[in-house]
């Protein structure tokens, strides 16, 4: 799928293999009926090989409509976003989906998570992992119907257990639990119940001394909250249970089960079991899990209510297949995660680039000058347009150095008394506007029509409303080569930074000057910590630079390099020192000013290249 498609059709594609439980089936089944009920097109994909009558059984006890079945498996290029809920997806498997559509991996568990174009974890705990999930929240999955009321008002004793290890229980851990419970004291008094999962091969013939037997309760969620004790493994029910009011202590069916149970701070069913005469004491068991109670229902009133399906169906995710900057199309893994984003960095030219959930909620108008400026730099575009300016006629000035330079080694002087100059997001036109002071035939091409205006009225430029590359017959563009092009921090704001490159190619003349900045990560905020660099790095920035994987895109693009200037020095965020040097007549800061210059620690920086003569 290219960047920008919007995703209509979504596949969601469980583990329903032997031996993995049927949750991951079941949270796809809801999955499915949910996205439905909200109007995305969703299908359930289950191999042949998978569908045994127990699954059958299984859907058909979930009232599955067999028609969101998908069967035709020579036709998966249909589909605008695959969502994978595959325990521990293989790496063949990620990149046969990869090539289809964009891939969420939900709860992925495996090593190749950071291969995943998104992933959303909801029983995988942050301490868990190496590389956290774009979205986190336990909250999602669980169930908003289930009887709240049921949980208040009950006795400081243990009366009522649920014992539940979903839908297979290979471990047999259900009549295990069930055995030690009928032997532990006065266990005669407490209403035990053991719920038997549709897919679990044992009948579970053989009678418990004080256990009921229970084939399956209808809409479980719902009654709950009626037990005070729930024992099962890690997983929706646990979560479910916890936030509905009850006790819940883990079992695990496998080491990661109990790697996980740990991982989140589920008590372990074990410690129970040590004396047959300990006595379940209720309100005591519960101080003991208060904070993991406190933390679920935190997230549950920060995931503003929604389900799983209410945050899937939302997406309409924009993902590269190729680097962005130089094309190369080998699958790249993922350096960082955050709420709407995914980053990853290209090995051939070094560029770390952006895939987003959703479009990046901005739009470039007047408020993206007014509003939106001030609050980041505490004045309007137009009030800084003189500052501006004059930042343009230093950039202007090393230009024409470059120029003269070439003009002595390859006498490729400017044609003209006046240079022909195209500035692309000229915004306002301080740029133009100290271009022309400077002998320059400028021309600008902005997206905002308030600013496009303002040049053409006030300043006497000729500019063009409309995003570059803008079609060539168009016939508001000047179709003719330029001396000059110039983005000045625009160019991180396209999303295919090589059809722009190649573009600029065909406009320069030969031995025309291409110049750009851009923020740098390899400035003192992205050398101090990566993750926090890009976590502040604004939603519509795409490509993030620096100066020497600047050098080779430009290099793999075309372009000759001739000078960098590394700018936008930050005593201020030097770690330790930083909050020293706020103030700028503090010696510190001028220590660290000079060493920022010195190693070239900027967070932002110019570049100046050249087209081959």
């Amino acid at each position: 799928m290219k960047s920008g498609q919007i995703a209509s059709q979504i596949l969601v594609v469980p583990t329903a293999e032997k031996g993995r439980g049927g949750g991951h089936l079941n949270r796809c089944i809801t999955l499915v009926k949910d996205l439905r009920k909200i109007d995305r097109a969703a299908v359930l994909y289950l191999p042949q090989k998978d569908k045994t009558p127990q699954i059958e059984n299984l859907l058909k006890s979930r009232d599955f409509n067999p028609d969101w079945l998908f069967k035709n498996e020579k036709s998966f290029e249909t589909f605008g976003l695959i969502i994978l809920d595959r325990y521990q997806t293989s790496l063949n498997e990620i990149t046969f989906w990869k090539n289809l559509a964009p891939v969420i991996g939900i709860d992925e568990g495996g090593c190749h998570r950071d291969r995943f174009d998104f992933l959303v974890d909801i029983l995988v705990p942050y301490k868990f992992i190496s590389l956290s999930a774009n979205i986190t929240s336990p909250a999602l999955l669980i169930n908003k119907d289930f009887n709240a009321s049921a949980s208040k008002n009950k006795s400081c004793h243990i009366q009522k257990i649920l014992i539940t290890f979903g839908q297979e229980d290979t471990a047999g851990l259900g009549i295990k639990t069930a055995r030690r419970l009928s032997e532990m004291k006065n266990s005669q008094d407490i209403d035990i119940t053991l719920l038997r999962g549709a897919l679990t091969a044992d009948n579970i013939q053989s009678k418990i001394k004080n256990v009921k037997v229970s084939e399956a309760i209808v809409n479980l969620a719902q009654h709950i909250g009626e037990y005070d004790l729930v024992i099962t493994h890690y997983g929706i029910t646990a979560y479910e249970a916890l936030f509905a009011g009850a006790v819940v202590l883990l079992d695990h069916p496998t080491p990661y089960h109990k790697k996980l149970a740990k991982a989140a701070g589920f008590n372990d069913v074990r410690k129970i079991f040590r004396n047959v005469n300990t006595e379940l004491n209720r309100e005591k068991m519960i101080l003991e899990q208060k904070p993991l109670y406190d933390s679920v229902v935190n997230n549950f009133l920060f995931s503003k209510n929604e389900n799983l399906a209410q945050v899937c169906g939302s997406f309409l995710p924009a993902v590269n297949r190729r680097c962005p900057v130089c094309g190369n199309d080998t699958p790249e893994k993922s350096i960082a995660r955050f709420k709407d984003r995914t980053y990853r960095r290209c090995k051939k030219c070094g560029i770390i680039y952006m895939d987003r959930l959703c479009p990046a909620p901005i739009e470039y108008e007047k408020e993206y000058f007014f509003e939106s400026y001030k609050k980041q730099y505490g004045k309007t575009y137009l009030d800084d347009f003189d500052n501006i300016k004059n930042a343009a006629k230093r950039r202007l000035k090393i230009i024409l150095n470059l120029s003269c330079k070439d003009t002595q080694k390859n006498e490729n002087e400017f044609k003209t008394d006046s240079p022909s100059l195209l500035d692309i997001g000229c915004a306002y036109g301080p740029f133009l506007a100290a271009a022309k002071e400077e002998g320059f035939s400028p021309f600008g091409i902005d997206p905002a029509e308030d600013a496009v205006r303002y040049i053409n009225e006030k300043l006497g430029i000729s500019a063009i409303q409309g995003f570059f590359p803008i079609i060539q017959n168009d016939k508001h563009f000047i179709p003719h080569s330029y001396d000059v092009i110039t983005l000045w921090y625009v160019i991180e704001h396209f999303t295919d930074c090589l059809i722009v490159l190649n573009e600029i190619k065909k406009l320069l003349k030969p031995g025309g000057i291409l110049a750009f900045s851009t923020p740098s990560y390899s400035g003192i905020s992205g050398q101090t910590g990566l993750k926090n660099f890009l976590s502040a790095s604004p939603a519509d920035h795409y490509t993030v630079w620096s100066p020497k994987m600047c050098k080779n895109a430009l290099l793999l693009a075309g372009f000759k390099v001739k000078k960098f200037e590394v700018i936008g020095h930050h005593p201020e965020r030097f770690p330790l020192l930083g909050k020293f040097a706020v103030n700028r007549k503090s010696f510190i800061y001028w220590i660290l000013l000079a060493i920022s210059k010195i190693f070239k620690l900027g967070d932002t920086f110019e570049v100046y290249a050249q087209t081959a003569v």
